[in-house]
């Protein structure tokens, strides 16, 4: 049985006091232990935010590393200093990286083997376009991205990997693919992680679904057989709503 994963991409959102204020009040919500649940603020709250979380489950993730170790690379942080500002785990690849700041596949997978020099629970992430999709390369393009992020992983490695499917038509435009739709590729990537590297690992890899994950839709897409959680953005700022997520996943 895989223990679901319910994660909170805060994005370029909130100020500090409101960034501790839910954190606290996702805490208090009464979560039972029974998924992972990880919040992902802007990296300059990340340590009020830990601070916030200390005495409960909740995981705290970055949204981002860069796969130096240090140097001069103005405005970037390592997975060293992530870790030491108490990070547990650290999303790569989320496709406003991909679209906006022009982060290739090529970049995810450094990136991907810095983090496992660490004790970082990666949150890598694939997905197509809007055009991709009517173009029917939805698998193409989602397997093409596995292929280029898990170039010189080893299984054990894999393994380790929380891998989640975010269709950018449906990022923050309240568009969500249906249950089926979403089913549908988190089963051809299971079976892309099994032709790649072995059954066990492909039945025990976590895959996530984003893309407008909401209260109101979150326990029909979840109760499908092969997505173990959810990646969640605008509904992740509210904390009843994310609290119903999480619900969802139990």
């Amino acid at each position: 049985m895989r223990r679901p994963v319910v994660a909170g991409n805060w994005k370029m959102n909130l100020n500090g006091q409101a960034a501790v204020e839910l954190a606290a009040a996702i805490v208090k919500g009464g979560i039972d232990g029974s998924a992972d649940i990880v919040l992902c603020p802007p990296n300059v709250y990340l340590m009020s935010v830990v601070d916030s979380t200390r005495a409960s489950s909740v995981g705290v993730g970055a949204q981002n590393a860069y796969f130096e170790a240090d140097g001069a690379f103005t405005g970037e942080t390592s997975v060293a200093m992530l870790v030491d500002c108490g990070a547990s785990h650290v999303i790569l690849g989320h496709s406003e990286r991909r679209q906006l700041l022009g982060e290739t596949d090529a970049v995810v997978n450094k990136k991907l083997h810095a983090v496992m020099a660490s004790p970082l629970v990666p949150i890598v992430c694939v997905g197509e376009t809007l055009a991709e999709r009517e173009a029917g390369k939805t698998v193409e393009v989602v397997r093409r991205q596995c292929e280029g992020a898990f170039l010189g992983i080893s299984e054990d490695q894999a393994a380790r990997v929380v891998l989640a499917y975010e269709p950018v038509w449906a990022i923050g435009t309240g568009k969500t693919a249906s249950p089926e739709q979403a089913q549908e590729v988190h089963l051809d990537l299971r079976n892309w992680f099994e032709k790649r590297y072995t059954s066990a690992l492909a039945q025990g890899i976590r895959i996530l679904y984003g893309g407008s994950v909401k209260g109101s839709n979150a326990k029909e897409l979840l109760s499908k057989p092969d997505i173990d959680g959810a990646l969640v953005g605008g509904a992740s700022l509210k904390a009843d709503e994310f609290l119903q997520i999480i619900a969802a996943a139990h």
